[in-house]
């Protein structure tokens, strides 16, 4: 057996809080929660003095209470002085990244013990917001630019609304389950059995915002405590990002863990990994019912365990919608039924926006912890929209390759199985078949408008809307047993500039 090389990283301390309170002025900020789970971490860890040693930090981007430097805050209350300190990109696969990059410094000889961690309170903020009561915290900063769909998206799909993540993940739904041969009933069906196992790890889960089991039937059925969203997604499909939560994870090297003293039931040790991404601007993509990016993160992590998903004793699929692990699973060659989190997904344990994944680290650690030597897990995080994909191999024994590969950008296969991306146009008037849609919802639970991205007769692609009282339209997109992708539709201007299509 190969002797174990004293710079293996290895993740000794996870920590998580989940402040609950209905009383907004007892509500903790988000860097008094980073600052607990930190701490939580360390004594996770067995080890007190492995904050001391603290010499790399990532905080992952916040959004419901911005500050100036959040680093600096949070190394001021913890009483750190790490050399490297950086305030984190937006993207929900952010923690799964830094996590990775971590592990490679420590791998490089270039870091002893590193840190990453966020945090969340907007349950308080919005609480404190509709009462018009003042919180006694850290003054936020309203500059700090926070990227919003706005700064990524293409202006004829902010025009159209078409700029958020719930009204953009059910492009790729609709499209995918038309490309798999599926009616809307039968993906609703697949989606409400997956979100209803989520719902029963967020219910055993104590960190999780909402404790409690649903049935398909609860997470498919309308009613005005599960209104729709935008179709096919209700509310109970959705993340929540009405949450107060914080989570940390500290890695170090085994060499440093043995001059500790940490246990080595402690550690879990991060194998291999693998990243890329899909252009940004969703309307520059060849398609919608596949991202060649995810593709080839899975692919890739599923050849680094021998090719075989069974590998995985357990995996973390991100969740904010549906389609995200509907795709995956697919990709890994999952059975439907086959358990995807050990943490409860954005919509039952919570979605601490960009921080979910440091959750999901925190599930998985513990869960290897308890599980036989030699087992694997996989950590997938999707960031933006269904743009930016990163999955981490971890496992309860040392990797069976040594050390991580330093290289795990993939960006260059995935770009070579792009096709070509069709030209847009802002301005047409004729015939276009129907390449996806949405129909979005108002809080009454009537229909505020449909959203479709078609192709014209030449191939160009172009987005338009279906107005709400274009009833036949409306009834043909939200057909239960008939999806209507490759529809045919006519195209209109409309008097502010934006196209109408309807079905012909």
């Amino acid at each position: 057996m190969t002797a174990l090389d004293d710079r293996t990283p290895v993740i000794v301390g996870v920590g998580e809080i989940t402040h609950r309170t209905k009383e907004a002025a007892e509500g903790l900020e988000p860097i008094e929660l980073m600052a607990r789970a930190m701490r939580a971490a360390a004594q996770d860890s067995g080890a007190a003095a492995l904050l001391a040693g603290l010499d790399s930090l990532d905080v992952v981007c916040e959004y419901s209470w911005p500050y100036t430097d959040a680093p600096a805050l949070l190394n001021a209350r913890l009483g750190c002085n790490p050399a490297r300190s950086v305030y984190g990109v937006t993207g929900g696969e952010a923690p799964v990244r830094y996590i990775h990059e971590a592990a490679l410094r420590i791998a490089r000889g270039e870091s002893q013990v590193a840190a990453i961690t966020g945090a969340e309170a907007r349950y308080t903020v919005d609480a404190a917001a509709k009462l018009g009561i003042p919180l006694a915290w850290t003054p936020r900063d309203d500059s700090v630019k926070l990227v919003r769909g706005t700064d990524i998206c293409h202006p004829v799909a902010i025009k159209l609304g078409a700029a958020m993540p719930t009204t953009i993940y059910p492009f790729y739904e609709n499209a995918a389950l038309a490309h798999w041969g599926q009616t809307p009933r039968q993906a609703q069906d697949e989606s409400s059995r997956l979100w209803a196992r989520y719902s029963e790890v967020a219910a055993a889960n104590p960190y999780a915002w909402l404790r409690k089991p649903f049935t398909p039937e609860d997470i498919a059925r309308v009613d005005a405590a599960n209104r729709l969203i935008a179709w096919p997604y209700t509310k109970h499909m959705v993340a929540n990002p009405l949450v107060n939560m914080g989570a940390a994870v500290l890695l170090t090297s085994v060499g440093h863990a043995r001059e500790l003293g940490i246990p080595e039931d402690r550690w879990v040790y991060v194998w291999d990994g693998a990243a890329a991404r899909e252009p940004r601007d969703y309307l520059q993509r060849d398609q919608y019912h596949r991202s060649h990016a995810q593709d080839l993160v899975m692919e890739t992590v599923l050849a680094q365990v021998g090719g075989d998903a069974s590998a995985f004793e357990m995996l973390e699929l991100y969740s904010c919608f549906p389609i995200v692990p509907k795709m995956a699973r697919r990709t890994l060659g999952l059975e439907p039924e086959a358990r995807m989190t050990s943490t409860g997904g954005l919509s039952f344990f919570g979605a601490p926006l960009n921080d979910y994944m440091t959750h999901a680290a925190a599930g998985l650690v513990r869960a290897l912890r308890a599980a036989p030597k030699g087992k694997a897990a996989l950590l997938y995080g999707q960031g933006e929209y269904v743009t930016k994909h990163h999955a981490l191999v971890l496992g309860s024994s040392p990797p069976p390759q040594g050390l991580p590969k330093p290289d795990y950008d993939v960006q260059a296969a995935a770009d070579a199985r792009r096709g070509p991306v069709p030209p847009l146009v802002l301005q047409y008037a004729g015939a276009a078949t129907l390449e996806t849609f949405t129909v979005v919802y108002g809080r009454d639970g009537q229909p505020s408008q449909g959203i479709v991205i078609a192709r014209t007769p030449a191939g160009e692609r172009l987005m338009a809307r279906v107005e709400a009282t274009d009833a036949a339209s409306l009834k043909v997109l939200t057909d239960l047993d008939r999806s209507p992708v490759g529809c045919s539709g006519t195209v209109t201007a409309g008097a502010d500039d934006l196209l109408n299509w309807s079905v012909s």
